[in-house]
């Protein structure tokens, strides 16, 4: 049979001069007032493949949800099971400032977990378009709409806050949507959700869908990124009038994800002057998330990618330099960030001038060109030059040694049918340090030696491990590299071995080393 989704499409508002012409939308972002934010990567989130959160895991993040002034977390989906339920009452207990709520589909049973689970509402799904109505759960549009009434005003009469989410209906039938939408108002529901499940919509129907819904009452939009339209629809739901927005961090979910929320926050802040959270807590909140779902961000992810705020260029550095704003749309302050020079074949002298002072080095003018002609070797043979590459080369050039605080001379590591264990011997401020470990593997057992030898006083964090083997076989030499950083300052090392434990112990005590060398005080061990 054909759906009435799948009608002929009626002509596009794309085709006119404004995308908003012939609608009673806001045309100006800047006047649509107070937007609010629905997090939903516990639930949405967390159903990209192979994510899987324990109790533990969403509290935390459902702590920096909060911290970050998100105005409503969806802890998760009661019906899923104990562990499920568990882990949304953890959330409920926390005593945030924003609203916990689960999700709920289309039966009573569903609202009653909910309501085990002690929060404060539920995001009440139904069926909108006919594939989901007659397909999915073999019903029909008349039944849907009794029974949602029903829903409503059960959930209602039990104190509960309530979204009715017409699920798929980007691709309902809009007569049917705004039937079903004005009778769970009539039911007493606090608001109502256009959702995009699948990705379909373009932002002319999400501007014809969410119009019509929000002359009902109070609208969110759901948007997800399967066509890679999901922040276009998410700022054109709230030019249609939707004063919330669905979304996870990271903007990871099912098949392509959910709307990011930090780029929809963003781009309302930055471009219309409406503020939605507390943007200084985006890169935090992004790397939590990152973490602990193991979906690592794209380098060139906005807001929170690696290179959001990096500069290698030659041309693009030395702007920068002269001017933040040259080259960047908004100070990387404002999401948490700092502003990165990197150096490669694209390396100028005030890149390179600039990374030297970071680190305490100044060089002469001769010097600087020639550590530049060098820089820029390295990286025409497609190396990346790091933190550690580039003082290796001043201190060449200058004809001076480092003279390092901390030393490896010996690493000893086991690992087979128990528990990895591994001892390391440093020489510390001259001073020789023994100590051991143990953790997953050898590196984890090596670099908890490590840690332990050095105490406090040297505490650094491990921002990124990358492995690389360069030769092949059994016997391949690998290169590692780490990120560390200690304060405000970072530094990036890379050793090649072929013992990875071995490289990955030397390449971060001599990170640690260059990130404690201008410290007038001595590295203590821990008492």
């Amino acid at each position: 049979m054909k759906f009435s989704d799948e009608a002929e499409p009626e002509e596009s508002i794309l085709s006119q001069n404004s995308l908003f012409g012939g609608h009673p939308a806001t045309a100006d972002l800047a006047d649509a007032g107070d937007v609010q934010f629905l997090d939903t990567t516990l639930r949405d989130g967390e159903q990209a493949p192979g994510v899987s959160l324990t109790p533990e895991e969403k509290a935390r993040i459902a702590q920096a949800l909060d911290r970050a002034e998100i105005d409503v977390i969806e802890a998760g989906s009661a019906c899923t099971g104990p562990g499920e339920r568990e882990t949304i009452q953890r959330v409920a207990s926390l005593d945030l400032d924003a609203t916990v709520t689960s999700f709920a589909r289309g039966v009573r049973n569903d609202i009653d977990l909910a309501l085990d689970c002690d929060v404060d509402g539920v995001n009440l799904v139904v069926p909108a378009s006919d594939r989901h109505v007659e397909t999915k759960v073999g019903s029909s549009r008349d039944e849907v709409i009794a029974k949602t009434q029903d829903l409503v005003e059960y959930a209602k009469d039990h104190g509960l806050w309530v979204e009715v989410i017409g699920e798929d209906g980007s691709r309902a039938d809009l007569d049917f949507l705004e039937s079903l939408m004005e009778a769970a108002f009539e039911a007493g529901t606090d608001r109502v959700c256009y959702a995009d499940t699948v990705g379909h919509a373009t932002p002319d129907r999400t501007l014809e869908v969410v119009s019509t819904l929000s002359d009902l009452g109070p609208t969110s939009t759901h948007t997800h990124d399967d066509i890679g339209l999901a922040v276009m629809n998410a700022l054109t739901s709230i030019a249609a009038g939707a004063d919330l927005v669905h979304g996870t961090i990271n903007g990871i979910g099912e098949r392509a994800g959910n709307v990011a929320l930090e780029e929809v926050a963003i781009a309302l802040e930055h471009g219309y002057g409406v503020e939605t959270m507390d943007l200084s807590e985006a890169y935090d909140l992004g790397q939590l998330v990152a973490n602990l779902t193991g979906i690592p961000l794209a380098p060139n992810k906005a807001v929170v990618g690696q290179n959001a705020f990096t500069h290698e260029s030659g041309i693009h550095t030395d702007g920068t330099l002269k001017d933040d704003a040259m080259y960047e749309p908004y100070e990387p302050e404002l999401v948490g960030r700092e502003r990165r020079l990197v150096l490669g074949k694209h390396a100028g002298r005030a890149g390179v001038e600039a990374a030297l002072e970071e680190h305490g080095v100044t060089v002469t003018d001769d010097e600087v060109m020639d550590v530049v002609a060098r820089v820029k070797e390295l990286g025409d043979r497609g190396k990346r030059v790091t933190d550690a590459d580039l003082l290796a080369i001043a201190e060449e050039v200058q004809g001076r040694e480092r003279d390092s605080r901390v030393e490896v001379l010996d690493i000893t590591a086991a690992s087979g049918s128990g528990t990895p264990t591994a001892s390391v011997r440093l020489e510390v401020d001259g001073e020789e340090r023994t100590a051991a470990g143990y953790g997953d593997g050898p590196v984890d057992a090596a670099v908890t030696a490590v840690r332990d030898a050095l105490g406090h006083a040297a505490n650094a964090q491990l921002e990124s491990y990358h492995v690389d083997a360069i030769t092949g076989g059994t016997d391949a030499v690998v290169t590692v590299e780490v990120e560390m950083s200690r304060g405000d300052r970072s530094v990036t090392v890379a050793r090649s071995d072929a013992d990875i434990t071995h490289a990955s112990v030397v390449a971060m005590v001599d990170a640690i080393d260059r990130l404690i060398a201008t410290d007038s005080e001595p590295v203590l061990a821990d008492d």
